[in-house]
């Protein structure tokens, strides 16, 4: 078979086709940094959906199952099935492209003696790929749509991102980028939703989006969103640690961040409807936090001494009566997901945590928590340089919040029950994580555990 002939039908048959790749996806999916099981092994394997994109070029929705342990469980093990988003090269020879996107040769099945390979790094496939997004249209359950008061020019060079843990992108002339989303879940996702409502509000803080992928089948859900991209754009983390290895301060640019950031949720509270809180809201959100600090007490040892004094804090939160009405917020806010460019910053990746279900992530919430994502983000930068600069971060924290409030006409700090909670609540996620993948970094959320659980965070002030 020539390498970009056409598949028979007869080899895209999902059960057919899976004996074929059923052998290298799982040694290939656990090596995959968004795979959310790395490490563990591929216990089972589903097609759920395929489409030939063109000749030798497949798209997959694979349901993957992998061990997962539970926080506070100890070595007990659960079964966790998550759909995959796969573009699979598929031909006699793999094209001039990195070695790492070689899956394997097919020992058996409709592809047995045919390459397969990662399409989303052949050149070829994912030029034609944005020809797909240029020229709206649908091809089996795919549908290929966008902003049709957008010129897309064709002939862009792609260029795929080595930076993305969860998903990948896809540059296309420095002009625009694709995230393709490798987890998949039913509904729309918040990072086609969110950007998409702010740009109908006039917020351009926030790149719109200019095309995008959606499916029918096995159910409605977003697959990739094509944005501007921002070719000269710093991200908030390189930029921070740029200032500490200089010496200088970071405070006009994070009380600039401050402002953009209630800029953003100022407009998401105008996009979407709020919702006013019953009065016992308070009690059940810090009922889930505490509930969330024992699960990852008993895994993290290091945390137990702590954990009455950050009890203490849930309770402080539960004892609130009247809370602030949510809203939608970007849910997963620290320096990563900022940008600069010249002395204006741009916010970017709504998606939220990708492990967390799709409801989840569009639910309304405090912006509060958006705002202790940050102050967290602002001690890991002071960390992530030696010695240890705590009144860098003080100075960034208060900054940060000033310029929130000289935006938003109110202080994060006038909520200090909210703000501890939150803040608390994100530093033991991160205890758990450290603790799991990065142990040389347990220390930088141990500090802010130290420090929530004897006083109120960084930057706090109750009001007068």
């Amino acid at each position: 078979m020539p390498k970009t002939a056409p598949l028979r039908p007869s080899r895209l048959s999902p059960g057919p086709l899976l004996t074929s790749l059923a052998g290298l996806l799982r040694e290939w999916l656990p090596t995959q940094r968004w795979f959310a099981g790395k490490g563990r092994p591929v216990m089972d394997l589903a097609l759920l959906s395929v489409t030939e994109l063109h000749p030798g070029c497949l798209h997959l929705l694979l349901q993957a199952g992998h061990a997962e342990q539970a926080a506070g469980s100890g070595s007990d093990e659960h079964s966790v099935h998550d759909c995959y988003q796969l573009f699979l090269g598929v031909g006699e020879t793999v094209p001039a492209q990195p070695a790492r996107a070689v899956i394997g040769r097919a020992a058996e099945g409709p592809l047995a003696g045919l390459m397969v390979y990662d399409a989303l790094q052949d050149r070829r496939s994912t030029a034609l790929l944005l020809e797909r997004l240029r020229t709206p249209g649908v091809v089996g359950p795919l549908r290929f749509e966008r902003d049709l008061g957008v010129t897309l020019p064709a002939g862009l060079e792609p260029r795929l991102l080595d930076a993305e843990q969860s998903n990948s992108s896809l540059v296309y002339g420095d002009r625009y980028i694709l995230k393709v989303f490798r987890r998949v879940q039913p509904g729309i996702n918040p990072d086609l939703e969110v950007p998409w409502a702010l740009a109908r509000q006039g917020c351009d803080r926030v790149p719109a989006p200019v095309a995008w992928i959606r499916t029918s089948l096995p159910w409605g859900a977003t697959l990739g969103v094509l944005q501007p991209f921002l070719p000269d754009a710093a991200d908030g983390w390189t930029r921070a640690l740029q200032a500490l290895d200089s010496g200088r301060d970071f405070i006009d640019e994070a009380h600039e961040l401050g402002r953009a950031t209630a800029e953003v949720h100022l407009a998401l509270a105008a996009a979407f409807p709020l919702e006013f809180q019953q009065r016992h809201h308070n009690g059940r959100l810090a009922a889930g936090m505490t509930r969330r600090l024992e699960a990852v007490a008993r895994s993290v040892p290091e945390l137990l001494p702590h954990a009455p004094a950050l009890r203490s804090a849930f309770d402080a939160l539960a004892a609130v009566e009247t809370p602030r009405p949510a809203q939608r917020i970007h849910g997963d806010l620290h320096l990563g997901q900022v940008l600069r460019t010249g002395r204006r910053w741009h916010l970017i990746d709504f998606e939220g945590e990708p492990a967390r279900p799709l409801p989840e992530r569009r639910r309304a919430q405090s912006p509060v928590r958006d705002v202790a994502g940050m102050l967290r983000s602002f001690d890991y930068a002071a960390h992530a340089r030696h010695p240890w600069r705590p009144d860098w971060a003080r100075r960034c924290r208060d900054a940060y919040c000033g310029g929130y409030a000289d935006e938003a006409g109110w202080d994060p700090r006038g909520e200090p029950e909210l703000l501890r909670a939150y803040e608390t609540d994100r530093a033991v996620y991160e205890v758990l994580y450290e603790a799991r993948h990065r142990p040389e970094w347990l220390p930088v959320p141990m500090a802010a555990i130290a420090r929530l659980a004897d006083r109120q965070p960084l930057g706090a002030r109750r009001p007068q």
